[in-house]
């Protein structure tokens, strides 16, 4: 049977401020308050609280048989919390439904992933703890930000235990393949491997509304018309899209939620089910391996990391932010590393692209700044003051390899710190036992010498007496009893 696997990313950056070059060393408040606040709540209210309702409802109209899954970054929740808190409690009651499936994706949405697997590692723990805290959830498959992957990530997710990974299904690295299969990683077998289709993804992303596009307008029975004249061998058809999608890319007025509540009826009627990722692993047999040399994600026609990391602006600032890396995380200071966090959104490094367009769409409709040159101007301005925060913690007077060796020594210092613990704790136990047993000693040494004084000593004492009077009397009474009776005799 064919089937349909639907991951709904969410995900809002924090946007920051103008920030002048002037602000630096005296403002480290970063954000811009007033517009993450707007942006949030009015997409919340247009986007992501009536598709969740949306989903709510085809789980329950089709009795659970519609099933979906959804990542999330914890940047994102964290805004949601301070403003749409109603939205999360939307999402608690899909978790609670059992039909939708919460995929593990870096934390701060970063790309880190390129260039530190340390801090990714940490990201990806960061998320699956508030999965698992806030909606009581466990995380076995993962979703990279962007769907950025490459074969040298992984092991690192097999490390981390997740079995399965969703990412692009990148023509150049499919060739002739298609996207509707399991694959598996050839740098680790165990990972499987779920392929977004691109072209039935952006259907409904980027074409709903166009009214120039051949196809429109889109209905769900032409849709899911078009997924089940796929071949019959093809038993997956995996469809992510930003969540944003429904109510904010495309408006309400559209029909885009008719469209989506209406998929699950004309599924059925054509055979079709629903599966979250990891049901799609487990039901279905991988058909291959897939080796992918080079970064790829879900951006632009190229599908490559360049809409980040395409020109020298976006790598200059992404190189002087990571060079901090491990010395923020060796710090304590709480604001410190909030602050890095927020920072290694990628949105940031978005901003200063100079692509003019992202699937026919202009990179300029996403920024909030003028031109990409602002947008590095102004981040580059807020990473100066953030680096002078880190230079006061760690400063720049300690050179490399004393500073690779305080670093080792902080890091080993929990570690010694447990062993020592340990051997403090096997100390007092050794200690406790010796006092039982002295102690134990004592009572029985208490006992014996009154046991001795009672039975023994007179014993000893009186028989020494008896054998002297014995031994006296008779060697005295012979003498006396033989010289009287001489005497009688001479008489």
């Amino acid at each position: 049977m064919k089937a349909i696997c639907f991951n709904f990313e969410i995900h809002q950056p924090f946007r920051l401020k103008r920030y002048r070059f002037f602000d630096i060393g005296k403002d480290h408040y970063y954000y811009d308050d007033f517009l993450n606040d707007d942006i949030m709540e009015r997409i919340a209210r247009n986007s992501y609280i009536p598709a969740a309702e949306t989903l709510l409802r085809m789980i329950e109209s089709n009795e659970g048989r519609f099933r979906c899954s959804i990542a999330m970054s914890g940047i994102a929740f964290e805004q949601f919390e301070q403003y749409a808190p109603e939205f999360i409690d939307v999402l608690k009651r899909l978790a609670d439904t059992g039909c939708v499936e919460f995929v593990a994706q870096p934390y701060a949405y970063s790309l880190a992933s390129l260039n530190d697997p340390e801090e990714f590692a940490a990201q990806i723990g960061d998320t699956r703890s508030l999965l698992r805290n806030r909606f009581g959830v466990e995380t076995k498959v993962a979703r990279n930000t962007e769907l950025i992957y490459c074969d040298d990530l992984a092991p690192q997710l097999v490390e981390l235990g997740f079995n399965g990974v969703l990412t692009e299904g990148a023509k150049h690295i499919l060739g002739w393949k298609s996207p509707n299969y399991v694959y598996t990683a050839a740098s680790a077998p165990s990972l499987k491997m779920l392929l977004r289709n691109g072209k039935l993804s952006d259907d409904i992303a980027f074409r709903f509304t166009d009214t120039s596009w051949p196809e429109f307008p889109l209905t769900a029975d032409k849709y899911i018309d078009w997924i089940a004249s796929t071949p019959a061998e093809e038993q997956i058809v995996n469809i992510f899209l930003n969540m944003e999608t429904f109510g904010d890319m495309q408006p309400a007025t559209s029909g885009i939620f008719a469209f989506l509540e209406a998929l699950p009826r004309f599924a059925a009627e054509r055979g079709i089910e629903f599966v979250t990722p990891s049901e799609a692993i487990a039901r279905l047999k991988p058909v291959g391996e897939l080796s992918v040399m080079h970064p790829i994600s879900g951006a632009d026609e190229a599908r490559d990391i360049s809409a980040w990391l395409g020109n020298r602006l976006q790598n200059e600032a992404f190189e002087k932010l990571y060079s901090v890396a491990e010395r923020v995380r060796q710090s304590q200071n709480r604001a410190l590393k909030q602050d890095w966090l927020r920072l290694q959104t990628c949105d940031h490094f978005f901003y200063m692209s100079t692509k003019r367009k992202a699937d026919g769409i202009a990179h300029s409709m996403f920024s909030p700044y003028e031109t990409p040159f602002a947008a590095f101007t102004n981040y580059m301005n807020v990473l100066a003051d953030f680096l002078m925060r880190v230079q006061e913690e760690y400063p720049e007077q300690v050179g490399n390899e004393e500073l690779n060796s305080l670093l080792l020594t902080i890091a080993n210092q929990g570690q010694e710190i447990e062993a020592l613990n340990k051997e403090l704790m096997a100390m007092r136990k050794n200690a406790e036992q010796y006092n039982i047993e002295h102690r134990l000693r004592e009572a029985n040494a208490e006992k014996t010498p009154k046991a001795t004084k009672t039975a023994k000593t007179p014993k000893a004492t009186k028989a020494p007496k008896e054998k002297a009077a014995k031994t006296e009397t008779p060697a005295a009474e012979p003498k006396k009893r033989g010289r009287k009776p001489k005497a009688a005799k001479a008489e």
